[in-house]
């Protein structure tokens, strides 16, 4: 109790979610702390001279000068164990089912929840045994955290280098038991348990990055076929409101080939968190067909929670991602969305009184933009197995009135390679993914041009460039459209035209509410892509032969195109009859 005494200091300064407190000389930075009679958590994000200005998680409404700071001495930090999948966590942290059972629907200030339950036991399966050596990141063994997934159990990154001296056999065991102790050279014995905690500002470390070269497979054609994603690679999502972001990270959630999902809602409203809350646990995956549930962790932050919180949010997701990839997964973070994380950035700073950059930003607005899309990447991971690991982030951006040239985006786009433009008017015309092909670009295709050629089929990137010259081409064409009409255009572009039409509706639209059409494996793309590349081809021919745009593009031919999309994966080989009846046609 003494030395808890000596670590109190008191409140001189309430603004908002800013608190600033004298008396704490001992704080450190990024420590978090417990303020007012209530102790509700902050954190320390400044010190100058005496005052300490802290960042308060909750609402510090009723607080005032005089009341008590209680330093804690540690960083703002995440537990890693079993349990974290399916699990609903606030910004920090906290398990908002857990949370409900305390406070009912609207969570009382001061409250305090563990992350991981301490009493459930889980079924440990040793992987070494006494004797064996061990390093930061090995894996001792494993948990069935679900039916979808294997927890791997780790040396924590800090750990030191040394023998098991001893290791429980299989059985159950809670997070907080001891699985293991270790003796270091130091002749130090380390005890080793189920979890552990990580400081979510610091990376994990790792052994070293390495170049993305297997594409993260969506299902998603405009995304598949003309901007891909690297596993490990980095993305934003920019679009006015309305404009279909959710719906895309939802598609991602939901089709991405990815091992586990990391969903950050951050400062979203609160009727689409709800939704999104209420859903996710009942869509199934749809490669096992198990809930969607038992490979996810939501972190959920709406936009009437504290600001701060909101910060923090980003953090805790992908420290938790980070954790997941370490164990050898491939992991998705989505952040949705991004833009709601700077603007609580700009809030605190402008209550710290910082000298403001663009549109009231904080100068450091780009830095750490930069620190956390650089937490993506595909990695080798700590450990004497020189496992990898992938970890994708793809972040919502939501720039005011869809001008994409604010700082935000900007700032995103420097990072990122990975850049799929959202566009009011095609949202507005029902066209999913409303994702605009001209805006658009992804800086991993040639990285990625042997991935697809191997799993999509041969010259598969010869293909989709070829498709995109001729969405090119019709932007081009459009103009001399409305000037002149399209009978002033020769029979071959206005061939072109049609063929340019194909592609935006047959190929590029999808609709997520159809089962056959919500995902489409790479070799149905490459298919799909090959058929209408094919007919480009032979009707440029049948053209310079004397016939017209009409005759090759008759009503019949139309309709066998507009049904690629509705053929069922298992029916793949109907492509090459389908393919047969087209030439026939031409």
């Amino acid at each position: 109790m003494e030395e808890q005494k000596e670590k109190i200091g008191k409140i001189i300064k309430v603004a908002g979610p800013l608190v600033v407190a004298k008396g704490i000389e001992d704080a450190q930075m990024y420590e978090v702390v417990k303020v007012g009679n209530e102790k509700i958590i902050g954190e320390v994000i400044r010190i100058k001279g005496n005052d300490v200005y802290i960042q308060v998680y909750e609402e510090t409404s009723g607080i005032g000068p005089g009341e008590p700071v209680y330093l804690t001495g540690d960083p703002l930090t995440v537990e890693l164990g079993p349990g974290l999948i399916a699990n609903i966590y606030d910004g920090i942290q906290r398990p908002l089912k857990d949370l409900a059972k305390k406070s009912g629907n609207f969570i009382a200030r001061g409250i305090e929840s563990m992350a991981l339950d301490k009493e459930k036991e889980w079924i440990f399966v040793p992987q070494k045994k006494e004797g064996d050596e061990i390093e930061p990141g090995d894996i001792l063994g494993e948990v069935k955290e679900t039916e979808l997934l294997s927890h791997k159990i780790m040396a924590p990154p800090f750990f030191k280098k040394g023998i098991i001296s001893s290791i429980v056999p299989k059985g159950n065991y809670t997070i907080s038991q001891t699985i293991a102790e270790v003796k270091t050279e130091s002749n130090k014995k380390i005890n080793i348990c189920l979890s552990h905690k990580w400081p979510i500002r610091n990376p994990r470390p790792i052994n070293k990055k390495l170049t993305p070269s297997l594409g993260l497979i969506t299902g998603q054609r405009v995304i598949d076929m003309f901007f891909p994603i690297a596993k490990g690679g980095a993305g934003c999502v920019p679009g006015p409101f309305g404009s279909g972001k959710t719906v895309v990270q939802h598609q991602l959630a939901k089709w991405s080939d990815a091992d586990v999902i990391i969903f950050v809602g951050c400062g979203e409203r609160g009727n689409e968190m709800t939704d999104l809350l209420m859903e996710f646990p009942e869509l199934s995956d749809p490669k096992t067909g198990r809930p969607l549930m038992e490979r996810t962790v939501l972190v959920a932050n709406t936009s009437n929670m504290p600001v701060a919180a909101r910060e923090a949010s980003v953090y805790t997701g992908i420290t938790i991602a980070e954790y997941f990839r370490d164990m050898g997964y491939s992991v998705v973070l989505l952040a949705d969305s991004t833009s709601r994380w700077a603007e609580a950035l700009r809030e605190i700073s402008g209550r710290l009184e910082e000298m403001p950059g663009d549109e009231g930003y904080p100068a450091y607005l780009g830095s750490r933009t930069a620190a956390f899309y650089e937490r993506a990447g595909y990695v080798q991971c700590l450990g004497q197995d020189k496992r990898e690991g992938f970890l994708t982030v793809v972040g919502a951006v939501s720039p005011p009135g869809g001008d994409l040239s604010e700082p935000v985006t900007q700032n995103t786009l420097r990072v990122t390679k990975v850049f799929w433009a959202l566009d009011a008017s095609l949202a507005y015309k029902r066209h999913f993914p409303a994702i605009n092909w001209l805006n658009s670009y992804s800086l991993y295709e040639d990285n990625l041009k042997d991935f697809f050629d191997k799993q999509g089929g041969a010259n598969f990137t010869e293909f989709r460039k070829k498709a995109m010259a001729i969405l090119q081409k019709e932007a081009e064409l459009q103009e001399i459209v409305r000037l002149v009409g399209i009978e002033a255009l020769s029979q071959k572009d206005q061939f072109l035209l049609e063929v340019s039409r194909i592609i935006r509706e047959d190929l590029l639209h999808q609709n997520a509410f159809l089962d056959v059409d919500s995902f489409t494996s790479l070799k149905k793309q490459y298919l799909m892509v090959k058929a209408i590349i094919d007919i480009f081809k032979k009707g440029e021919e049948a053209i310079s032969q004397g016939k017209t745009a009409k005759d090759i593009l008759s009503p019949s031919l139309k309709d066998k195109i507009s049904k690629m999309k509705f053929i069922q994966e298992q029916g793949i080989e109907q492509f090459v009859l389908l393919t047969q009846e087209i030439e026939q046609i031409i």
